[in-house]
């Protein structure tokens, strides 16, 4: 496994080693130990599972206690992956990065808690498995706006992104509870 700091270094892109001849391949999406090696010793709690169409944007979510890590890969398409720093005491608070994931390359991305995250499907549809250190609790759940101008991000979007109503109400970051 190869492991990549992004330009907010806790935010790491994981390339898995992946077996590969000519009946398929096999790689280990996750191993502890492999993890622990490389400083995420965080223990998962709960698999998700989620399907978009092309253009739907999911978040920027976060919760804002019990926050969450996430180790986010694509099984089907492509998406757009995008984490935020909503740490407040943070030299990188409010800026974002963002990568494209996909079935194709088979990178992971390692968000851990105290970030706002969301993605954008890229393909006809994405399906995106993720792994999250603690377990969904929507009365802690926040939305933080897709398009806030102070945070600035660049969506590879062709026309209008597709919302759910909750996204719909996302604050601005200069607005919204985020960690000390």
């Amino acid at each position: 496994m190869n492991v990549l700091p992004m330009e907010i270094p806790e935010v790491l892109v994981v390339e898995p080693t992946v077996h590969g001849d000519d009946r398929g391949f096999f790689f280990e999406s996750y191993s502890r130990r492999q993890f622990a090696q490389v400083g995420v010793a965080d223990e998962f709690v709960q698999d998700n599972h989620s399907r978009s169409a092309r253009n739907v944007l999911r978040g920027l979510h976060y919760q804002v206690q019990r926050p969450q890590g996430k180790l986010v890969r694509v099984v089907a398409g492509a998406i757009f992956d995008v984490a935020v720093d909503i740490r407040r005491r943070s030299p990188s608070f409010g800026k974002w990065v963002g990568l494209e994931l996909s079935a194709h390359n088979r990178r992971m991305v390692w968000i851990p808690a105290g970030f706002a995250h969301g993605f954008l499907a890229l393909s006809e549809y994405a399906e995106c498995l993720y792994k999250t250190t603690d377990y969904w609790a929507p009365k802690h759940e926040r939305c933080i706006a897709w398009n806030d101008p102070d945070i600035g991000i660049v969506w590879p979007l062709k026309g209008a992104p597709m919302l759910s109503g909750k996204d719909m109400q996302g604050m601005r970051l200069r607005e919204a509870e985020v960690f000390d």
